[in-house]
């Protein structure tokens, strides 16, 4: 079996196909990162690329998380109790280390490594390893192993690890564990916090060759179920000890002949339908697993018809990250999601970062998935509307109607946002106040909308989707004050998506007044509410009345706030807040100069004694986050409706304003400015787009990818190429195109779900758009374009000029 040579210097990508992605040579440095972009899930569980053989340390960190399953601890930090929320590192079924008899364990930071490559196969799931340690004297062991997660059972997961021996033969022990003493310490800078969230570690051996391991979390108390299955050469024996469940076998190993070992796991929990115990689930379910051949097969099936469903076609190096990205995401969020309680986690089921938790990302992801996995969208903002009276509770607790989403959701939809944040540069505990972003409820209702016009489905528009509008309208419209000298209604006290200004210079209170981004949006959502409660039907509406109270006096007010939220302004652009332009300029190229990398320029500033509060500096889009989510059309129409005008001189104006005061210190940055600029200022958008492909393959937060993947940017990037530089828009019962694609990506290709009609080809090429229907039964599809109007019927291929 040949080994790739080893390079020199940092093991760094090598990947030259869309379906692969390789990684050549061990570096210690860049694992974390490895690990993260090589983790392997089906939508319920996902396990992160770590080797088998090495344990959680400060290169390894393997870890198995569940979606939807977390566990609340009270720590004690900087003199106060705290309480936080995670999502929880499971029992690890990863285990399988080696050694020669009487040995250290062989690894890579141990033993000699000859050659090392790590190929993350896109097209089937699967994460091949090849590794050779150099023996003593001439004899070389080489380590071949092959691994999924299952994406046709997502109940379990196989390990199929090959040993070659060359030079000389050799006597291998090998042991296979469950690990049941993991705790949730991935992340340096929670480490103070309590991590231990299992208890209750019981193992035993259900059958020959089968192992398992029960536990419960400590609080939330869910009961887990692992079971493996360990086959192949050589008879393999049980033991157990604390916290684990062993298996050992012994391998005579010839000179060029191959041994296999095959290991399959299988995870329940609690939160599982029709069982009745999740570890009697577990044991049964390994052992009608079939042979590790068979599970890769229907495996690659379930990947194939995935990948059918979801899949773009974007040529070169850009298309090769997006189909990375594209990967990620279906692990994260595929056809099984629809059958859980969950939301869509900031960094993936990837790592321990953000605690698994829920905030704004599906803004970010479910655009792509509303045209690829309704299902999937809709599952999502079920779990939104199941916490809707969560939300509610929260409104009341701030004396206000309505409904008022949390900014960091988790299991039961209360505020998970943490009290206090470390700053990792300063070493200071400081307070955390970005639950005042409450423009999460704008996100939701956008999601609701958006969903609704692509899948059609009046069903959930007229039931769920039209509480969630007319709660979260109703908490704006209760959140706004009427200021008699602006003669216009404020929002008070917010803090909008920047995160860098949570108050104003030397303020007592935290909060600050009228963001921008927060005023339109929460305009857009009343108007919404009031639209949906037109078109609702006489009984639904009737019944909406009568479940939410409201009565024609509380309409009309919310027709009156959705005309007067103020929008603030100076210097001839939109301001990020009211008071924005009085803050002082920040030294840019000074501060570039000192530190290079300004990206968490708050951090670097408060370390200096100093606050970002104080200038004209945004981590991230805010403003511009408005032409993120409305066309220029729609955006003008809403300003028009707030009273102002917006022309193309003045976004554009604004535009250059924040670019120019912006450390985009967030990787949803690069996908905002460049979805902006590619209809603003077409030249300079491709510098944002790289970055945003490149955020997380490359770690350009210095580290942070390592905890956990960025779903939202890598959604984003995805939403990018199939509504951002399409124009494409579900709006009105017809899909309306207005392209401005880059040179860069100006040729591609996919298919979408649209109100019935299963891939419907979308192709885009040397300035010809092509939309190809499949045959059906459906009714017909208008495009719009450019002021043209067209009917394609099914079966029909219809094919455009774009404008110039």
């Amino acid at each position: 079996m040949e080994l790739p040579p080893r390079p020199s210097g940092r093991g760094r990508c090598a990947s030259t196909t869309a379906s692969t992605w390789v990684y050549d040579g061990y570096d210690p440095a860049a694992e974390r990162l490895r690990e993260s972009l090589c983790t392997l899930g089906n939508g319920r569980f996902a396990t992160r690329g770590a080797l088998p053989e090495c344990a959680a340390d400060d290169v390894h960190y393997p870890g198995t998380y569940l979606a939807g399953c977390y566990n609340r601890l009270v720590s004690r930090v900087a003199g106060r109790e705290v309480e936080n929320e995670d999502m929880v590192n499971l029992p690890n079924w990863l285990p399988l280390r080696f050694r020669l008899p009487g040995g250290d364990w062989l690894t890579p930071d141990t033993t000699r490594v000859l050659g090392h490559r790590q190929t993350l196969h896109l097209d089937d799931g699967v994460l091949e390893r090849r590794t050779g340690y150099g023996l003593d004297g001439d004899r070389v062991l080489t380590v071949r192993q092959l691994r999924i997660v299952h994406m046709a059972d997502p109940y379990v997961a196989a390990l199929r690890t090959e040993f070659t021996v060359e030079g000389a033969g050799v006597d291998l022990e090998v042991e296979a564990a469950i690990d049941g003493g993991v705790t949730n310490s991935g992340v340096a800078r929670y480490r103070d916090l309590d991590g231990r969230h299992l208890t209750d570690v019981r193992t035993g051996t259900a059958a020959p060759g089968t192992v398992w391991l029960g536990c419960r979390t400590r609080t939330s108390g869910i009961e887990i179920g692992l079971a493996t299955r360990l086959t192949g050469d050589g008879g393999i024996t049980a033991r157990h000890e604390p916290l684990r469940a062993l298996q050992e076998t012994r391998l005579r190993l010839a000179p060029g002949r191959t041994l296999t070992l095959d290991k399959t796991a299988a995870l329940h929990t609690s939160h599982d339908r029709a069982i009745s115990d999740p570890l009697c689930a577990a044991t049964l379910r390994v052992a009608a697993a079939p042979a590790f051949d068979a599970l890769l097969a229907d495996h690659r099936t379930a990947w194939g018809q995935l990948w059918r469903r979801a899949g773009i076609d974007v040529p070169g190096e850009p298309g090769r990250i997006l189909r990375l990205h594209l990967f990620h995401v279906l692990q994260t969020l595929s056809p099984h999601t629809a059958d859980l309680d969950v939301g869509v986690p900031a960094r993936g089921l990837h790592g321990e970062a953000y605690r698994g938790h829920v905030f704004w990302d599906e803004l970010f992801v479910l655009p792509y998935l509303n045209l690829r996995l309704p299902e999937v969208a809709r599952a999502l903002l079920d779990y939104r509307h199941r916490r809707l009276q969560q939300a509610c509770s929260a409104a009341r607790a701030a004396g206000r109607r309505g409904a008022m989403y949390p900014w960091q959701s988790g299991s039961d939809g209360r505020e998970e946002t943490q009290r206090l944040h470390l700053n990792p540069r300063s070493g200071r505990w400081l307070p955390d106040r970005s639950h005042l972003q409450r423009h999460v409820g704008s996100a939701v209702a956008y999601n609701v909308w958006q969903y609704c016009e692509a899948s059609g489905d009046t069903e959930f528009l007229h039931t769920k989707g039209a509480e969630m509008l007319v709660r979260i309208a109703r908490f704006w419209a209760d959140s706004a004050t009427w200021d008699a000298r602006l003669g216009r209604h404020r929002i008070l006290g917010v803090m909008g998506p920047d995160e860098y200004h949570d108050a104003y210079p030397d303020a007592e209170r935290p909060g600050l007044d009228d963001n921008a981004y927060t005023n339109v949006t929460a305009a857009w959502v009343l108007q919404r509410a009031l639209e949906v409660l037109r078109l609702l039907p006489e009984p639904r509406h009737r019944d909406l009345l009568e479940r939410t109270g409201l009565d024609g006096g509380e309409l009309q007010r919310w027709e009156e706030v959705s005309r007067t939220l103020d929008v603030p302004f100076h210097d001839g652009v939109i301001s990020q807040f009211a008071g924005y332009g009085d803050l002082a300029e920040l030294d840019w190229p000074g501060y570039r100069d000192r530190y290079g990398d300004i990206r968490r320029l708050d951090r670097i500033l408060e370390a200096e004694d100093d606050t970002v509060n104080r200038y004209k500096a945004s981590k991230q889009a805010d403003v511009l986050m408005l032409g993120y989510l409305f066309p220029p059309a729609e955006l003008r129409s809403l300003f028009g409706r707030l009273g102002h005008h917006l022309d193309e001189e003045l976004w554009s104006r604004t535009v250059d304003y924040y670019l120019a005061r912006t450390s985009h210190g967030s990787t949803l940055s690069g996908v905002v400015h460049g979805w902006v600029l590619a209809r603003a200022r077409r030249a300079e958008a491709w510098t944002f787009v790289q970055e945003a492909l490149r955020g997380d393959i490359a770690d350009v937060q210095g580290g942070t990818t390592g905890e956990g993947i960025h779903l939202g940017a890598m959604g984003g990037t995805l939403d990018l190429v199939q509504r951002g530089l399409t124009g494409l828009e579900a709006r009105d019962g017809a899909l309306r195109l207005d392209p401005a694609p880059l040179p860069e990506l100006s040729s591609y290709g996919f298919d979408i779900r649209y109100r019935g009609h299963w891939g419907v080809r979308l192709k885009l090429a040397h300035g010809r758009l092509e939309i190809t229907l499949p045959r059906s039964h459906q009714t017909p599809i208008d495009v719009r374009l450019a002021g043209r109007a067209v009917c394609v019927e099914p079966g029909e291929t219809c094919r455009l000029v774009l404008p110039e």
